[in-house]
Parts: C-alpha cells; sequence; structure tokens
C-alpha cells in the first residue's frame, strides 16, 4: 500500500525555485531515503510534504488522498511525523517529559502512554538511563535519539527524519544507523533526508538523488551506489 505519493512537487523562495518538479512515493514498511548535497533541496522538499512550506506546483497524497494544500497538524493526524534537522529538543526538560510530549496530540490515555514510553525505552536503552536527565545535557548521539523516540510516540504511519546524522561522531552515526535500521525491521515506513550516502544507501531500499532541486536519478539502492550520478552530485565529477 502506498503511504506517501509526491508528484511533480516544486517549492519556491520568491524568485528561486528550491525544488522543481521531484516525484516519489513511499509504500508501507518500506525505507526510502533522498540524497543529495547541501542546498540541493532536500529540506525544502520535506517541508513541502509535511506542510510548513506551500508547494508552488504538483501533489502531495497520503494514502490516496490529496492533502497538498493542508498543514502539518492535519498530516500528522494522517500519520506524517517530521523529526528536523539539529534534533530542536526541549533541553530545559528531562527526557521523559520531552518523549511525552510526542505523545500529546494523541490525547492518548495515560497507560497506553506510558506502554509506549516503554517501547522507546527498549529501542533507545540509553535514554532510559537518562528518564530524569535535562534533555540539554545529552550528546548530539542521545539528543538525535531522543528526537526520534519523541516522534515515534505520536504513533506515525511515515516517520520523516530530516539530516539524523548531522553533527554526530562517528561512532554516534553507527548507532543512530543501527536504531533506524530496527525500526524499519519493526514495519515503520521512514523517508529520510542525508547527506551522508554510505548511512543512506546501508538503510534505504530505494533512493532518490537531488542536485540543484532537481531529481537527477531514482531507484533501488544498489543502482544508485555505483552511479555517475551518486558521483555528480557529491563530487561535481
Amino acid at each position: 500500500m502506498t503511504l506517501l505519493d509526491v508528484s511533480e512537487l516544486a517549492v519556491s523562495y520568491g524568485p528561486v525555485r528550491a525544488v522543481q518538479g521531484v516525484s516519489l512515493s513511499v509504500e508501507r514498511g518500506e525505507a526510502v531515503a533522498i540524497l543529495g548535497a547541501n542546498g540541493a533541496g532536500k529540506t525544502s522538499l520535506l517541508f513541502a510534504i509535511v506542510g510548513v512550506l506551500r508547494p508552488v506546483g504538483g501533489t502531495v497524497r497520503i494514502q490516496g488522498t490529496d492533502m497538498t494544500r493542508t498543514g502539518p497538524e492535519a498530516k500528522l493526524r494522517r500519520g506524517l511525523c517530521l523529526v528536523p534537522e539539529r534534533r530542536q529538543v526541549f533541553g530545559a526538560l528531562c527526557v521523559e517529559d520531552n518523549l511525552r510530549l510526542g505523545a500529546y496530540a494523541r490525547r492518548a490515555p495515560r497507560g497506553v502512554v506510558n506502554a509506549e514510553l516503554e517501547n522507546v525505552y527498549q529501542l533507545f536503552p540509553s535514554l532510559a538511563a537518562r528518564r530524569s536527565q535535562a534533555a540539554g545535557t545529552l550528546s548530539g548521539g542521545e539528543q538525535q535519539m531522543l528526537a526520534l523516540g519523541r516522534g515515534l510516540m505520536g504513533k506515525p504511519k511515515l516517520l520523516m527524519i530530516d539530516e539524523p546524522s548531522l553533527g554526530l561522531a562517528p561512532a554516534m552515526v553507527g548507532a543512530v544507523s543501527t536504531a533506524l535500521a530496527r525500526l524499519s525491521a519493526s514495519g515503520i515506513s521512514l523517508l529520510v533526508v542525508e547527506q551522508n550516502a554510505r548511512m543512506a544507501l546501508q538503510l534505504a531500499s530505494r533512493v532518490t538523488i537531488l542536485e540543484r532541486g532537481r531529481e537527477v536519478m531514482s531507484g533501488s539502492a544498489d543502482d544508485v551506489r555505483d552511479s555517475d550520478q551518486l558521483r555528480q552530485a557529491y563530487l561535481g565529477v
């Protein structure tokens, strides 16, 4: 079943066209990656999909329903959740309060929320050990895990993650990559924006490469891995 179907999406900042006619889809249980160098339009594409930016062209369908012009709240109710770049955790709040905020919009009973908290703690044991610690005192990798856990508390059908490896030490990149692989294996659909091609190609079954807002290649991870388009997007050769 197709959870997300994006067709010919276009985004502009005034006269500047940041995204130019990009199409992609995510099936239930699938991990899809969007690759490209800095400034390729990856984040603008995510923001347009989730409704933070209004597209100037194209369509966004969620489970077959056209939701191109709806905002983030409506899309959240339909199961789309965005984990933004640079984590954006609430630093003064403890880990557990950050996680509980992820479930706030669902108005779920406390017992249900508590059970889901335990699921997140099983996925990220380091968070369980720091549940009473202020989020701002966590390492970058732990804050990324907290942001992922907060997203999961909303019970999304599709988790959209913007640059999960950004600013992390290599060891923590590996830990976050492992966590994402476990999420994918559990059946959660993922749409991951990344500059780290190695990490994305290990995680995703299908990949779209953006260059200057344009889709230059879309295909299986195996097809993309050794492609000229991947080298061009990152090395300019």
